[in-house]
């Protein structure tokens, strides 16, 4: 019959025995810590568990210990945890004999309250320790993904959110739509943004101003994204004002916008919810980059778009009714163009033409020399328009022609269009 643990133990095993109900810990495991921590105390006691048995049953809350002794002559007993008297062992039975291994069954009850409560602390650390390591080992391959969690406490600096299983995991005040408002016990979406395990110590952020959980979003409601028919190409957001979305199709039948906002935006209706009604504005994407930046600051038209490639950066001409459109509330549309397509968006008025003349720079060689003009297409102006309309300075500058040889350029232009 197995030895039963003193008053205090039942207890202790019925709680690691909750613990493995709760936090999903296999018999195996189990077992194995159940023993571990009983070795602990022993090696504290004896100096050594080598020469211990520790037989453990979890499951109706018993365990056995057995020490091992090899049975000498009396009186040459060097080491009296790992050797027995002869006539200590016959007493336990007669019929020992020098040299024989003596198993004796261990009352832990005789240990002492210091080996109880040693126990205990060896316990609740290998449980803290077991419950770190599937907490990590359960979210660490799982950034990027979505997760649903409740809201269990709401502090100033941070949200504590409660998985399928008991867990904690962090939504930090940087990582919330500015209007997210939480209510105890309330069920909330967000991507897993990092896991770290510092000092054993896992800690799971969730984030729901990431592009990444946008993306997400629009996979779970766009069967097209998940069968890879349209692919989301770029992400670039305000959280919880504006976002946009660059994706392009690779079925020519599918149209990547509407097959991304639905009928009537019946697909993207649930996102803006979910995002607290963040407007979604979705672009068809191109590697043509004018074309991209154009389609970026849609709704706004453009009239001409001068790329500085290597400095990435862009210089788009509008007419003035037009401006305010690409600027967008509080500088919202262009900024966002910007982060989209990854350039420096400048915005420039053009005069509105009276009528739709214009006369191409070749036709002026006349009175302008070939070279000049040469300088002035290689910028991406053409005709004598796009030129009179154009910044004196970014002439000089986009060109490197002297100041006087861009004044007369622009006298020759100007002289044509007053006659």
């Amino acid at each position: 019959m197995a030895t039963k643990i003193i008053e205090q133990q039942p207890n202790m095993i019925d709680t690691f025995r909750e613990f493995k109900e709760t936090k999903n810990i296999d018999r195996t495991t189990l077992v194995s810590v159940l023993e571990e921590s009983f070795r602990n105390v022993i090696a504290k006691i004896f100096g050594s568990d080598a020469n211990f048995d520790v037989i453990v049953n979890p499951d109706k809350g018993d365990f056995e210990i057995y020490r091992n002794r090899i049975v000498v002559a009396d009186g040459e007993v060097a080491d009296e945890n790992k050797e027995i008297s002869l006539t200590e062992a016959q007493k336990i039975e007669s019929d020992y004999e020098l040299g024989e291994e003596v198993s004796e069954r261990v009352d832990f009850a005789k240990f002492g309250r210091r080996a109880i409560l040693n126990l205990r602390q060896t316990l609740a650390s290998k449980i803290l320790e077991l419950e770190h390591d599937n907490l990590y080992n359960k979210y660490k391959d799982r950034v990027g993904e979505i997760v649903t969690g409740e809201v269990y406490q709401i502090w100033k600096r941070e949200v504590l959110v409660i998985d399928d299983e008991g867990n904690e995991l962090i939504l930090p005040k940087s990582e919330q739509i500015p209007n997210d408002q939480y209510r105890k016990n309330e069920a909330i979406k967000a991507v897993i943004e990092r896991v770290t395990n510092d000092n054993n110590n896992p800690k799971i952020v969730l984030s729901r101003t990431s592009t990444l959980f946008l993306q997400r979003l629009l996979e779970q409601e766009v069967p097209e994204i998940a069968e890879g028919l349209v692919a989301i190409k770029k992400i670039a957001r305000i959280p919880g004002e504006r976002a946009k979305i660059a994706v392009e199709s690779f079925d020519d039948r599918i149209d990547p916008v509407g097959a991304c906002v639905g009928v009537k935006g019946s697909r993207v209706h649930g996102i803006v919810r979910e995002l607290c009604n963040e407007n979604l504005d979705v672009v068809n994407y191109t590697q043509n980059i004018k074309l991209f930046i154009q389609r970026s600051l849609a709704p706004a038209q453009i009239n001409n778009i001068v790329l500085n490639e290597e400095e990435h950066k862009a210089e788009v001409y509008l007419l003035p009714d037009q401006v305010s459109l690409a600027i967008g509330r509080n500088g919202q549309n262009i900024k966002l163009a910007s982060m989209l397509t990854e350039y420096t968006i400048d915005v420039f008025r053009e005069l509105e033409d009276v009528d739709n003349e214009d006369i191409y720079l070749d036709e002026f060689n006349d009175e302008i020399d070939q070279w000049v003009i040469d300088a002035i297409k290689a910028i991406g102006m053409d005709t004598a328009k796009q030129v009179i309309n154009a910044p004196r300075e970014m002439l000089i500058t986009k060109a490197d022609l002297e100041e006087e040889t861009v004044d007369h350029l622009i006298n020759v232009l100007k002289a044509e269009f007053e006659k």
